[in-house]
């Protein structure tokens, strides 16, 4: 009977490999998975893969920068689980344009337990666009997520009831914006239909119906198959993920604030859904500032709720295998 190896006794090069394929377990819009991971003897780098960036609703890549940042994020807590930690490089290379990060100085030390519970939170956490319960959040478990945001270097603004209001209007326009430009439709259509390709959203994920809320959720272009239920979402929080700076490397930071803020809320039993529709149009974007008092950039709009335990909710969405995502040709020798 072979004798399994202690996590803390196995190479490095297979923590690393290890932890790429557990990231692989982060949310990115429209669940595009635009990243990969390149193993080296001492190092793992992050690369984003431009051929799944959304061209029509993401242009500037935006949201292809917070989907890496939360895979990025995610590799950070799957390694300090392992009992690692790293010295995260943040790259802005003209010459490298792709290569997004890269994790270096890794160091032993004790598992943490705080990312174990975390690595468990990845394990369920997903995307759930039901209706949530009439329960509200508790303000702790607000005051947690919050913090996490916080904790990765930007910062999450909670809604009161006249700017949720202004939200609504604001996510009903970019949604009528949306839905008027054929490329913007030609790209939703393809990544709702990519049965057996490990990416895009299945039916199963999708409502039946558009839900009965205050804010308007994304319309689809064709219906799923979640039944959304008579619920509404007047006990839901919503959240405006923001930071000082319009850039790339900000862009990467908050999507792993968002990856730290959504397993959080998972720990305390809430489900996140992240609104894009209103950050992809300028103009809307533009009204998001104005929510900020100018104060800073919009990255992302959150529902945080409680979800109805009754139901069931939907399957997770599918994954890239970890060999079409983890590159670790540079070191396959040096392991075999």
């Amino acid at each position: 009977m072979s004798h399994q190896t202690p996590a803390t006794d196995r190479p490095l090069t297979t923590a690393l490999a290890e932890a790429a394929a557990t990231a692989g377990h982060a949310p990115s819009v429209h669940n595009t998975q635009p990243w990969r991971w390149r193993v080296l003897p001492d190092a793992l780098e992050l690369r984003v893969v431009r051929d799944r960036q959304l061209t029509a609703a993401d242009p500037e890549g935006r949201l292809l920068a917070l989907s890496c940042g939360a895979a990025l994020h995610h590799v950070r807590v799957a390694l300090a689980a392992e009992g690692w930690t790293a010295v995260v490089e943040r790259l802005s290379d003209p010459q490298q344009p792709d290569l997004l990060a890269r994790l270096t100085g890794l160091d032993r030390s004790g598992a943490d337990p705080d990312a174990m519970r975390l690595v468990q939170c990845m394990q369920v956490r997903h995307t759930d666009r039901r209706p949530v319960s009439d329960e509200p959040v508790p303000a702790e478990a607000i005051d947690d997520i919050t913090r996490a945001a916080d904790d990765e270097g930007s910062r999450l603004q909670i809604l009161d009831a006249d700017q949720v209001m202004e939200l609504a209007a604001t996510a009903s326009h970019a949604g009528t914006v949306e839905a008027e430009d054929p490329q913007t439709r030609e790209e939703l259509q393809y990544w709702t239909h990519r049965a057996g390709t490990g990416t895009g959203l299945p039916p199963e994920v999708l409502p039946q119906d558009q839900p009965q809320t205050t804010v308007p959720a994304r319309d689809f272009g064709s219906p799923g198959n979640l039944p959304v239920g008579p619920g509404h979402d007047k006990a839901a929080v919503y959240g405006l993920l923001y930071g000082d700076e319009d850039e790339p490397d900000s862009w990467l930071r908050a999507g792993e604030a968002l990856s730290a803020l959504w397993l959080t809320a998972t720990r305390h039993g809430a489900s996140v859904v992240p609104l894009s529709g209103v950050v992809e149009v300028p103009g809307t974007r533009q009204k998001l500032r104005q929510l900020l008092s100018g104060l800073g950039y919009p990255y992302l709009v959150l529902r945080i709720g409680l979800t109805d335990p009754a139901h069931a909710g939907p399957p997770h969405t599918p994954r890239l295998p970890a060999a079409q995502v983890v590159d670790t040709s540079a070191v396959r020798d040096q392991r075999a």
